[in-house]
């Protein structure tokens, strides 16, 4: 570990908090001004040896990250440049992301670092390469020049069609968030991507179903037992695949007559408390080992998405359902029974109460065609 001069310092620190979670940052000294850089990196409560080796693999990154706030102190303390942007390979960067990354949002981002080989081919390049110019060049090509199944070559069609708006907005999206994190590791000093316009992302169609056809489904034998259980769950609970897959006994709490789940959230890395209800428990059943998956037969999500479907249109519902659309009927439905739009939002575990609002414009909506559907009382 390289050892600061003067007085400058940087410790890393724990804070506790009430449910037990403790949060890194960074408490430092610079030219005399005291500050604190919160590393958003968590460590849970030790009730597995998956704990254990995730917050093993959490401190590890807290003390890299703090390693490297040293050297930046070091480099402006002598005037160094430490990082050198000409020697960092922007696509070995792009790849080291994606292994950290799994499921669907692993999927994600190799579709952007496919998009990306496909706008500089050259796998050379390094970051200083990166410039405002190249950042909107690889914007342009997305919007004018790239195709649906053009970056995997078993789906190529004769004439592939340009993708949807919300794909590019989350290809150029995730693009844009490897540059902030190699600007907090230091490998370059600013975002090349600041001045260049995001894509608007389109209001996509959030399918759900209503009680009734809760009511069709649940009358209707499913394709996959396992995979309807799970799907049921999401509608009562609200959770995604991915937190309903990794779900274990262990997360299960009974608290007297209540049953509530702690659990962290997959894609947002938030810790959350979600209490049950009545018919939520019945799905779960009789409770297992600690260590062992409230679920244990769910396979992949590609097979629960096909089964979900096929048991939707088996059941008559005219409607694409997938088994996210679980998440959006738990959503639809707390706000019509009359539940407050920032209570639905801390049950979903939104980080901001603008992606709930979403739903409410849903719900609006449909509450316009019944309205519209009254038929007319004049001659």
């Amino acid at each position: 570990m390289p050892r600061l001069v003067s007085k400058d310092f940087v410790y890393l620190r724990q804070r506790v908090r009430e449910n037990g979670v403790i949060s890194l940052f960074l408490d430092k000294q610079i030219n005399g001004k005291r500050v604190f850089e919160y590393l958003k990196l968590y460590l849970v409560p030790e009730k597995t040896r998956a704990d254990k080796l995730a917050n093993k693999e959490t401190l590890k990154l807290a003390e890299a990250i703090k390693a490297q706030r040293v050297v930046e102190m070091q480099s402006r303390q002598f005037g160094l440049d430490i990082v050198d942007p000409s020697k960092v390979m922007f696509y070995d960067f792009i790849e080291s992301l994606i292994n950290r990354k799994e499921g669907t949002t692993k999927t994600s981002w190799k579709n952007c670092m496919a998009h990306l080989l496909r706008y500089e081919p050259n796998r050379s390049i390094s970051f200083k390469e990166i410039t405002p110019e190249w950042v909107q060049g690889f914007r342009d090509y997305l919007d004018n020049k790239a195709k649906q199944w053009d970056i995997d070559s078993r789906k190529r069609e004769v004439d592939p069609k340009p993708i949807s708006q919300g794909t590019k907005a989350l290809m150029f999206q995730k693009f844009c968030s490897a540059l902030n994190l190699a600007v907090r590791q230091g490998i370059i000093s600013s975002n090349p991507s600041v001045n260049v316009e995001r894509f608007k992302e389109p209001e996509s169609d959030r399918e759900f179903l209503t009680i009734e056809e809760l009511r069709q489904l649940t009358s209707t034998p499913p394709p996959d037992k396992e995979v309807a259980r799970a799907f049921l769950f999401s509608c009562l609970t609200g959770l995604r695949w991915s937190d309903i897959v990794n779900l274990r006994w262990s997360n299960v709490k009974k608290l007297g007559n209540s049953t509530r789940i702690i659990f962290t959230q997959q894609k947002t890395g938030g810790h959350e408390y979600l209490d049950l209800t009545p018919q939520a428990v019945d799905i779960i059943g009789e409770r297992g080992k600690k260590d062992e998956k409230v679920f244990p037969n769910l396979t992949v999500v590609q097979t629960a998405r096909i089964n979900v479907t096929a048991w939707a249109r088996a059941a008559g519902i005219d409607k694409h359902i997938t088994f996210h659309s679980g998440r959006h009927t738990f959503a639809i439905m707390m706000l019509d029974i009359g539940v407050d739009l920032y209570t639905v939002s801390k049950l979903l575990g939104h980080k901001s109460i603008e992606t709930t609002q979403v739903y409410a414009k849903i719900l609006d909506k449909n509450k316009q065609a019944a309205v519209n559907k009254i038929p007319s009382i004049f001659t």
